[in-house]
């Protein structure tokens, strides 16, 4: 059974996604525990509501990025985690971090990466014109949103959407496709030879 960390600073629907997955008999992944670095986050009461250890880690209280990332790392340690998911969390990590879960680190993102990464996404779609946009999950690498892509799922932008109900229809494919791809991960199957990522 594979132990899931994950990291998140909101609402933790994504959070709640892996949750419900881990409550089904045949999905084997389970999240063991959740770290916020926001004690208000909604996602560690989710945690809590489930019987997941729930956490904040309050930047503040370790100085220098890498400082307290070398007590997250120490934290999904000792939880005896195989993969940390990001899930709304709201910190640029650092290289260092980075390389010490390098493979082992995912991120969902609200495009259809390599298009609008970084924040905002759905309304740079808007902006842009685009008539279909999508989510994506995908390793995490040195940059921002940038690293080999795992599943993506397209929907349709509507010519009356705003950026709300845009983000609401991605939110339902984000939903569907974070789970899978752990479960992916968990049953050996993902290969990644540079940027590429092929499902056995």
């Amino acid at each position: 059974m594979l132990r899931v960390g994950v990291l998140a600073s909101g609402r933790g629907s994504n959070l709640q996604a892996l949750l419900d997955a881990g409550t089904r008999l045949d999905y084997p992944a389970r999240v063991v525990v959740v770290v916020s670095d926001r004690e208000d986050a909604r996602a560690l009461e989710r945690a809590t509501a489930a019987g997941v250890t729930a956490l904040f880690l309050n930047p503040k209280d370790h100085g220098a990025r890498t400082a307290y990332e070398a007590v997250l790392t120490k934290t999904l340690e000792r939880h005896d985690v195989g993969l940390v998911c990001l899930a709304g969390f709201m910190r640029l990590l650092t290289p260092v971090f980075v390389r010490v879960w390098q493979g082992r680190l995912m991120n969902i993102h609200p495009s259809l990466l390599p298009a609008f990464p970084g924040l905002h996404a759905q309304r740079q779609a808007l902006d842009h014109g685009v008539t279909v946009a999508g989510a994506t999950v995908h390793f995490v690498d040195e940059g921002v949103d940038t690293g080999p892509i795992v599943l993506q799922a397209a929907v349709p932008v509507q010519a009356t959407d705003t950026e709300e109900t845009l983000a609401a229809r991605i939110l339902v494919e984000e939903h569907r496709i974070y789970p899978e791809a752990v479960r992916l991960f968990a049953e050996g199957r993902l290969h990644v030879a540079g940027r590429k990522v092929s499902i056995r």
